[in-house]
């Protein structure tokens, strides 16, 4: 249930900005029981007691966590897309072209090269490396395994990547039923395999295993034990994020990713729902950096049209997000309790967080094989932004000042 729909953005411009007052908090209020770097434990607590309903409070609060690496260790729809591609589980389409707004003619003509003809048919990508080689090329790189850019054209770099957007794309023809299937299998060989397995695809070394982050389970229980409403949002595909979350019980109403159409027999198509007043498309709108904002605003606040991409009033925020890379920083950065950030060294994320201009961040390594501390600053200053037209800028504050280049002091 979309618990807040019903508020409307009259009420909202009605409410103040402040924090509410703190009310007492129970001796009972639901506790953390994992260890976290430095006193991050001690800030989520407070977060937890002072905006839950343990302390009083008769609204339910909202957290937000992106999913990849987030709650898990490795990326689960890169899990489906090995099993998938293992098993000849993707259709060949009609045209390459097809399959994404802005594939170029170099990338369409390899993969009709390497992938061969036949509409409809399943690709043969357990015995064929080049043609899962070259897909798994353009989702990794934007490139073609020559390294020939793999998409052209025009987007909003803060909208939209179009290797993300690619994914649930490929699997076009399939049902949902089908792709939450692979998904399950997908899940059961990842959790199976030890911490650190690989395994090659095509020519590539891949990760062979996915572990759900201890802590981030019991963030999420005791979040839910102490009266939040809690969602993911994710730039993968909705079916295969959906089987990964239940096992933090978290279900399918909460949780957010791209949401291909279905044509008029229930199956997947190119195509994705739109969000804030853009229409569907072939991956204009999904959610990643500012369009995770927009799907938040729109599925759990009910904010329509473009007022979805600009930040809500305090009260139609996330008290607590999470994320692990630029794609969360906007939706991370609009949370009014605790931004939580697990350091893989992006740098307009971490720039965001170690700057912390409202002290509110909260950076902490990777809880499975953390990244070693990177050795330069970040460069905040200069490329750290990424503009909506790709290039890379100085990050700014909200005051217009430019964030200064920040060291890695997490890890």
């Amino acid at each position: 249930m979309r618990h807040l729909l019903a508020w409307t953005l009259v009420a909202a411009a009605a409410t103040l900005a402040a924090a509410p007052t703190p009310h007492p908090v129970a001796a009972d209020c639901p506790r953390l029981t994992t260890t976290w770097y430095g006193d991050n434990r001690d800030h989520l607590q407070q977060v937890i007691d002072e905006r839950g309903t343990c302390s009083g409070g008769s609204r339910h609060p909202v957290a937000v966590f992106d999913w990849d690496n987030t709650v898990t260790k490795n990326d689960v729809t890169d899990a489906t897309l090995s099993w998938a591609l293992r098993h000849d589980r993707l259709l060949r389409p009609a045209r390459w072209k097809d399959t994404s707004a802005w594939l170029t003619d170099a990338a369409a003509k390899t993969l009709t090269q390497t992938c061969g003809t036949g509409a409809g048919e399943p690709l043969r990508t357990s015995t064929n490396p080049r043609c899962t080689d070259e897909i798994l090329d353009i989702r990794e790189n934007g490139t073609t395994a020559s390294g020939a850019p793999a998409f052209a054209g025009a987007w909003n770099h803060r909208r939209t990547v179009p290797q993300y957007a690619w994914v649930p794309q490929l699997f076009a023809g399939r049902t949902p039923a089908e792709l939450t299937e692979y998904a399950r299998r997908a899940r059961a060989e990842a959790l199976a395999a030890p911490v650190g397995a690989t395994r090659t695809l095509g020519t590539h070394t891949v990760p062979a295993y996915v572990r759900y982050y201890t802590q981030q389970r019991d963030l999420i229980r005791t979040l839910h034990r102490a009266g939040f409403d809690v969602y993911i949002v994710s730039a993968g595909s909705e079916p295969i994020t959906e089987v990964w979350s239940r096992g933090v019980g978290i279900d399918a109403a909460h949780t957010i990713a791209i949401r291909s159409v279905l044509d008029r027999r229930g199956r997947i198509t190119v195509w994705n729902q739109g969000c804030g007043g853009v229409p569907a498309t072939r991956g204009a709108a999904i959610p990643y950096i500012d369009g995770k904002r927009c799907w938040i605003n729109q599925e759990i606040y009910g904010v329509q049209g473009p007022a979805a991409w600009q930040r809500q009033p305090w009260p139609y925020r996330p008290a607590l997000a999470a994320g692990d890379a630029d794609t969360d920083v906007t939706f991370v950065g609009d949370a009014t309790g605790a931004h939580l950030v697990l350091n893989r060294n992006k740098p307009e994320l971490m720039c965001r967080a170690h700057d912390d201009t409202d002290g509110r961040w909260l950076v902490n390594p990777m809880f499975i094989d953390p990244m070693p501390r990177r050795p330069a600053p970040y460069p905040c200053s200069t490329t750290a932004y990424n503009a909506p037209d790709g290039s890379r800028r100085p990050l700014l504050r909200e005051d217009g000042s430019v964030v200064p280049d920040q060291p890695d002091s997490a890890y």
